[in-house]
């Protein structure tokens, strides 16, 4: 997935947490952070620190990734690849209590 928006990022990190039944004071409390962090984040908080925001994605279980476009597919030296974050988000978009 192309992360665009700081949204993208807290749609991953809500489908993720939602996914594993782990509620937002737990992660909140494993990261170190306030549940209202936390809520902000998964809204798209274009101004959340960096670390912390590695940090939940981490907590999580999802990696980041990073290439320049040209070379991708061109093998990975045996490394899982990253999570779809696309699809991530598009069942976290569908998913509204």
């Amino acid at each position: 997935m192309y992360v665009r928006t700081p949204s993208d990022i807290g749609s991953a990190i809500r489908e993720q947490r939602r996914r594993r039944r782990v509620s937002q004071q737990k992660l909140a409390d494993d990261v170190g952070v306030s549940r209202q962090w936390l809520v902000e984040v998964e809204q798209g908080k274009p101004r959340a620190e960096l670390g912390l925001v590695l940090k939940t994605l981490a907590a999580l279980g999802l990696r980041v990734a990073l290439d320049d476009g040209k070379t991708a597919g061109q093998g990975d030296q045996g490394l899982t690849p990253p999570p779809d974050i696309d699809a991530i988000v598009a069942r976290a978009r569908k998913v509204r209590p």
